[in-house]
């Protein structure tokens, strides 16, 4: 038994004093509030109205228990009005990228608060941020995925100490002449992931780099250093490389490149859709 729906049905029409009008203020069919009723009935034992009269009257064993249904119908009035307020100011936590401009993350909780829900951000890597939303720890993530299938897609290049001369670089230009180590091709954490990882070796491959020419970064203030000082060249997205002072130059084949998808938990149902605004947002972020 729905004990709400059959207590509302009771203080309906005990204020109605006609089961017509407490259906119609129910929204319920009259046949289906007068079994509510007698549902009621036999559970507690008593008949709560008179029907013998030609007007429905509360019998004195119904009027002993309607102050305690009126009771339990507020009490649940204002249970759901409290996990509304909770839903509402509830922080979302959204799962981001590392090294993400500041005023890109500022943008997104900024769009959060103009349509009502409170963000805040957290920068993963992108395994991390994929389980974040398996658990629930995290709202809403940005994930990596192939650029050919992604919504947003983040052209990657070479920073370096120095301005190539190309305006596109194929992996092919760097392949250093014979006797000569090169430059090792560092790559970020936030690259790491398999299909990138095949895709660069395969790439590079063809390119006919050495195999361990291209190789994970480790700490990207150090990878940094590394590259300002001429001694590395940094697989990144043009902001990173422009907001550290590097120079940069866009990768040619497309395919390296990074994409995104904005994913939302399983676990937060209301988060089933994903807001337009904050794809735009998080779009920004991606640079």
């Amino acid at each position: 038994m729905d004990l709400l729906a059959h207590l509302a049905a009771f203080t309906a029409t005990a204020d109605e004093v006609s089961f017509s009008r407490a259906a119609d203020r129910l929204g319920i069919a009259q046949p289906l509030l007068s079994r509510r009723v007698k549902t009621l009935e036999a559970h507690f034992g008593g008949q709560l109205f008179d029907r013998s009269r030609r007007q429905v009257t509360v019998t004195e064993f119904g009027t002993s228990l309607l102050p305690y249904a009126r009771d339990v119908l507020e009490r649940a009035d204002r249970l759901d009005q409290a996990a509304r307020s909770a839903r509402a100011a509830r922080v979302r936590v959204v799962g981001v990228p590392a090294h993400c401009a500041p005023v890109a993350l500022a943008g997104v909780l900024n769009a959060g608060t103009e349509h009502g829900t409170t963000l805040a951000v957290r920068e993963l890597p992108p395994q991390r941020r994929k389980s974040g939303l398996g658990d629930g720890s995290l709202a809403y993530a940005l994930l990596r995925v192939a650029p050919e299938r992604a919504a947003l897609r983040v052209p990657l290049g070479l920073a370096a100490a120095r301005q190539l001369a190309r305006r596109t670089l194929h992996l092919e230009d760097l392949r250093p002449p014979r006797g000569v180590a090169g430059l090792p091709i560092l790559t970020l954490e936030e690259d790491e992931v398999p299909y990138a990882q095949d895709r660069l070796a395969r790439a590079a491959a063809r390119a006919g780099l050495p195999e361990t020419l291209v190789r994970p970064a480790g700490p990207a203030a150090a990878a940094l250093a590394d590259t300002l000082t001429g001694r590395a060249r940094l697989l990144c997205a043009e902001p990173f490389a422009r907001q550290h002072g590097a120079s940069w130059t866009p990768l040619a084949d497309a395919s390296l490149h990074r994409g995104y998808e904005v994913g939302a938990s399983g676990a937060h149902g209301e988060t089933g859709e994903i807001p337009v605004w904050l794809t735009r947002a998080l779009a920004e972020v991606t640079g």
